[in-house]
């Protein structure tokens, strides 16, 4: 990719900064939202404010950055939040949180643009979900529950967006060294994340280290790229192989 425009959603820190960085340095003009306007100080980055868990916003938003930068080209949801807690124990409010961003906001935002994509025929929508998605984790239901519905909502849209020559994929991202992650971790730090959990029926990473935010960035650069032009409805693992692939 050398030029075009890019949407990126959660991009204050984290994962979100990273992909950001990592379009902005492969040529494209690229819209970072999150909740408050951050500095990335890049020169071709443009920070924008939003909830994408308000409808009326995203569509406002999606207005403005077209009319400021340009058509939209590459759509990368990343804006996630996390909410644990026993299920037994979990909160109305947490719930409805964890999918007013995780799930709706993928929802809010992906409409909005592909609205716009449309008529153009052409595009890439990414989704950063998680590994989770796939496989239960004790304490993340809420997280895991809102993260499989984007799974799933991503690879329906990229069924309907085919024949218009859009495609759309997910990057599932395992545990990740992040402000996110980093809130989880106790006095072990992350050698506790990488040996994994016995009683939380989790095994550990076999690569033996935690994903770094600029290793999801490589992945969603890649699947939104002329390399990937014949990979749609994908479901991409960088997890170091915590799952199994399962």
């Amino acid at each position: 990719m050398s030029s075009g425009i890019a949407l990126v959603t959660g991009a204050g820190q984290g994962i979100g900064r990273a992909v950001a960085r990592a379009f902005a340095d492969a040529g494209l003009r690229v819209a970072a939202v999150d909740l408050e306007e951050r500095d990335h100080e890049h020169a071709a980055i443009t920070a924008y404010a939003a909830d994408v868990a308000s409808p009326a916003r995203v569509d406002a938003l999606v207005g403005e950055v077209e009319a400021e930068l340009g058509p939209i080209t590459v759509l990368a949801n990343v804006a996630g939040v996390l909410r644990t807690g026993a299920v037994v124990d979990l909160s109305d409010e947490d719930w409805a949180a964890t999918f007013a961003v995780n799930a709706s906001g993928v929802f809010h935002v992906s409409r909005a643009v592909a609205r716009r994509m449309v008529p153009r025929r052409t595009g890439v929508i990414v989704t950063v979900s998680s590994n989770a998605a796939g496989v239960p984790r004790m304490g993340m239901a809420a997280y895991a529950a809102s993260k499989a519905a984007a799974t799933a909502f991503t690879k329906s849209l990229g069924l309907e967006l085919a024949p218009h020559g859009i495609r759309c994929n997910v990057v599932a991202p395992g545990s990740t060294d992040t402000p996110m992650q980093r809130a989880l971790w106790t006095d072990e730090g992350p050698a506790a994340v990488i040996a994994g959990d016995a009683a939380a029926y989790r095994i550990g990473i076999p690569l033996g280290r935690l994903a770094e935010p600029g290793d999801i960035a490589d992945a969603v650069l890649f699947l939104a790229s002329d390399r990937a032009r014949h990979i749609t409805m994908h479901d991409l693992y960088v997890d170091g192989g915590a799952t199994l692939r399962a």
